[in-house]
């Protein structure tokens, strides 16, 4: 029987003209190499010093039953190439109108806030135009989900799923986060579900970055990928700090530059909806710009001052009934200490129409303490059905509209009713009403005297855009 060349076993010292003798040296080597082909039987340590091995598993596996699977599917109708919309044309050539209908797909996460009523927060970007939302527990369920609400300014959005042995996770005070502090992204990117990443907290505060409309961001290195976007962002102590919610990825990949909403940001909208349906986004009435070194200097305060200079005030407004004024430099909002404008524009974004508000302002060098009262911004507003049973469902209101397209009156949009009268026409909130029908429009009566021939016709600014709005 012949033996492989590897595991020959003839005498090679005549071969290598071997000593018999060894030296000390050499048996050293030997007994090195002995040594290094011993952990294949060995074991690893389960303590050092006594001690157990640090490990995060008995942490994610308490938090992960809270992370959930979002899957949507939204139809998507597209119509017949634009010659075949020509009623003559399908006519002459006996040829039906049809719509086809494409279904879109998409995943992202979500997490467990309350377990008792059902509730899980994830991004607006997640759900956006799904007509179908469905969520999948750690244990497999999967479970229809209903959107309660959302808000695409701070991309938030809530849902109730059935409360049937749910588990939710803790929350942390997201104000008190660090930079430096341990944080754990979990998710289902790319669709891989439960997957865990770690990092640490790389800033806080970030904001200017154009992705929202309020930004309060918490940066992180933990890896954040497609799919991870409404998964839970936790301190080691398994506590949610965040809610994860994009990246910067300039070379289309993961940099180590991810974003996630601050835990109290998001259960201050999640308490708006649960309550309200919405967000009732209230009206202070300043303007305000950061607090510069020479602007530092002109007012006469110190240079590492940090807060928010007022730069103008609105008449009437919940800011002048304060007693604010321009030059005033605020540094806390109950009790929250401001950094810049960004920071305040932030915190009275997340206040409610009615909310009480402490200003700690500084001026002329003396520190002040003022209050107020959020306003509602359609306090003036009317019921659209006042005006006309077509308009029904819409609050309407007199405004002075500055655009891209200049300085106008017009009648401004406010909160529509889904599926109202003013809805199906077509009306949207934002939008600012400048003709209707043939007639210009720039006060409610000039509304009023409009619709006495009915509503068929609305042109209005949408955001950058001029629409004109037929009905059918």
């Amino acid at each position: 029987m012949s033996v492989p060349r590897s595991q020959s076993t003839g005498d090679t010292r005549k071969r290598h003209k071997m000593p018999l003798s060894l030296s000390p040296l050499r048996l050293t080597v030997m007994a090195l190499l002995l040594i290094v082909t011993v952990p294949s039987t060995a074991v690893l340590p389960t303590q050092v010093d006594g001690a157990p091995l640090p490990s995060l598993a008995p942490m994610i596996e308490r938090v992960t039953p809270a992370v959930v699977n979002i899957s949507t599917v939204s139809v998507v109708r597209r119509e017949d190439q634009p010659l075949l919309r020509d009623p003559i044309f399908r006519w002459f050539f006996e040829r039906p109108r049809q719509s086809r209908e494409r279904r879109n797909q998409s995943l992202g996460s979500g997490v467990i806030v309350d377990a008792k009523q059902g509730h899980v927060l994830t991004n607006h970007h997640v759900i956006e135009k799904a007509d179908e939302i469905r969520v999948t527990l750690h244990d497999g369920r999967e479970l229809v989900a209903e959107l309660l609400g959302t808000d695409p300014d701070t991309d938030v959005a809530v849902l109730r799923i059935p409360n049937e042995n749910l588990t939710a996770v803790q929350l942390a005070d997201s104000d008190r986060l660090r930079v430096g502090d341990f944080v754990v992204a979990i998710g289902n990117p790319f669709g891989l579900s439960q997957t865990v990443t770690s990092g640490i907290v790389s800033a806080v505060g970030r904001s200017g970055l154009g992705i929202e409309g309020y930004e309060n961001f918490i940066q992180t290195d933990a890896s954040i990928n497609p799919g991870n976007s409404g998964g839970p962002l936790v301190n080691l102590r398994g506590e949610l700090v965040g809610i994860n919610t994009a990246i910067l990825a300039p070379s289309g990949g993961n940099v180590g530059i991810g974003f996630a909403i601050p835990t109290n940001m998001a259960e201050a909208i999640k308490r708006q909806i649960v309550e309200h349906g919405g967000i009732r986004r209230g009206v202070f009435g300043i303007s305000m710009q950061n607090l510069t070194p020479d602007l530092a200097r002109a007012l006469k305060l110190p240079a590492k001052t940090a807060g928010a200079v007022v730069n103008g005030v609105k008449p009437d407004s919940a800011a002048e009934q304060a007693g604010l004024k321009a030059g005033d430099l605020i540094t806390r909002l109950n009790e929250r200490s401001i950094s810049g404008a960004t920071d305040l524009t932030t915190q009275l974004a997340l206040l409610r129409v009615g909310d009480r508000v402490e200003l700690e302002v500084i001026r002329d060098g003396r520190n002040r303490t003022l209050s107020a009262q959020i306003a509602d911004p359609f306090a003036h507003f009317v019921d659209g059905d006042d005006i006309s049973r077509q308009l029904q469902g819409a609050r309407l209101g007199e405004v002075i509209d500055e655009s891209s397209f200049g300085k106008n009156r017009g009648i401004a949009v406010g909160p529509v009713v889904e599926n109202s009268n003013a809805w199906n026409a077509g009306l949207r909130e934002g939008d600012v009403l400048f003709q209707l029908n043939r007639s210009r429009i720039e006060s409610l009566d000039d509304l009023r005297k409009a619709t006495d021939d009915g509503v068929y016709r609305l042109k209005l600014r949408r955001g950058s855009r001029l629409v004109t709005l037929v009905s059918r």
